[in-house]
């Protein structure tokens, strides 16, 4: 049973948005998918709240602070959306849980700084663990000398950048309502699902 964890201590960088599209890509699958919130603002457990009953189904998992993590049975996959400033023993339990950590960052120099450290210490639990990681750039205009940046310090971290995801309000729209990218006609996204594929094509491994 793969479980995908989303983190970066950084808040705001779109760890929600990253875990709740990833559970949706499971769910039109046809997977059994349990959604997990560590964060303390729920925003994860909100946007399922707003989910029409129509959509691919996609259950919540509540995780209380000091919870083993162990998903409910019938999961086939999982994801876990974490809160800002995990790190620590916290971090090291969903960790030891972890098939697969996506790090969302941001093409700015405060976000890209504050992660470094973070990454440090995933590398170390990596070297210890079976989990494997990977960075994916969130907001990132590729016309732009901020993204020519970001994948030369991507390029430092250890880790490899599997997608960029342009700054576009489909993400807000469709969160607005519970929905994903994989949940509309592909025709509206066209854009934004072939930045996911390679994305994909990791999750897929998992």
């Amino acid at each position: 049973m793969p479980v995908i964890v989303v983190a970066n201590p950084k808040g705001g960088v779109g760890k929600s948005t990253l875990a709740t599209q990833v559970a949706g890509y499971y769910a039109r699958q046809g997977h059994a998918v349990m959604l997990g919130d560590l964060d303390r603002q729920q925003s994860a457990r909100l946007w399922l709240g707003l989910r029409p009953p129509q959509a691919a189904a996609i259950a919540a998992w509540d995780l209380g602070e000091d919870e083993v993590l162990r998903p409910p049975r019938g999961t086939t996959h999982v994801v876990i959306d974490t809160p800002a400033g995990l790190h620590g023993k916290r971090l090291k339990e969903v960790l030891k849980r972890a098939d697969r950590v996506l790090v969302p960052l941001q093409a700015s120099v405060f976000d890209i700084y504050a992660t470094r450290a973070f990454v440090d210490e995933l590398l170390e639990s990596r070297h210890a663990g079976r989990f494997e990681a990977a960075v994916v750039g969130m907001r990132v205009d590729e016309r732009t000398h901020a993204a020519e940046q970001f994948r030369r310090f991507v390029e430092t971290l250890g880790l490899p950048l599997l997608a960029t995801l342009r700054d576009t309000q489909n993400y807000v729209h469709l969160a607005a309502h519970g929905l994903t990218l994989f949940d509309v006609n592909p025709s509206r996204v066209e854009k934004d699902l072939a930045q996911w594929q390679p994305l994909c094509r990791w999750l897929d491994k998992a």
